[in-house]
């Protein structure tokens, strides 16, 4: 897990895959933290992202940096208490403009079921389950 924090922090944006309907969407994410031995990002309750992950949890994340690659394929649950909000939001101060752990829309998903495969050309990919 400590290898896909490292990934997703070094790359610092990654594409986040949901299902809406019969159709996937992606867009950027930057927020990544690990909280109580779980990898988490965020959203907010009124963006499509949230509705998404109600109806279906799983998701797909990608990101590239320093030539190499990585999907981590996982389902995404909610942590609705307060500790984990506010784990977030000191990890990214500067989302505290926007969100805040009792403003009612600040939501955190942990990864669970996750496995994260990490690739660049000319080497075997590394598989890593957490």
């Amino acid at each position: 897990m400590k290898r896909v924090l490292g990934f997703l922090k070094k790359a610092s944006v990654y594409y986040l895959a949901t299902v809406e309907g019969d159709q996937p969407r992606v867009r950027p994410f930057g927020t990544v933290n690990e909280f109580e031995g779980k990898l988490y990002v965020q959203t907010g309750k009124v963006k499509p992202t949230s509705k998404q992950l109600a109806a279906n949890p799983k998701a797909e994340i990608c990101a590239f940096t320093d030539g190499a690659w990585i999907r981590v394929a996982c389902e995404l649950v909610e942590d609705d208490r307060f500790e984990a909000k506010k784990s977030m939001l000191d990890a990214y101060p500067n989302l505290r403009g926007m969100y805040d752990e009792n403003d009612g829309n600040t939501q955190v998903f942990y990864m669970q079921n996750a496995t994260a495969t990490v690739c660049s050309f000319g080497k075997a990919p590394e598989i890593v389950e957490f």
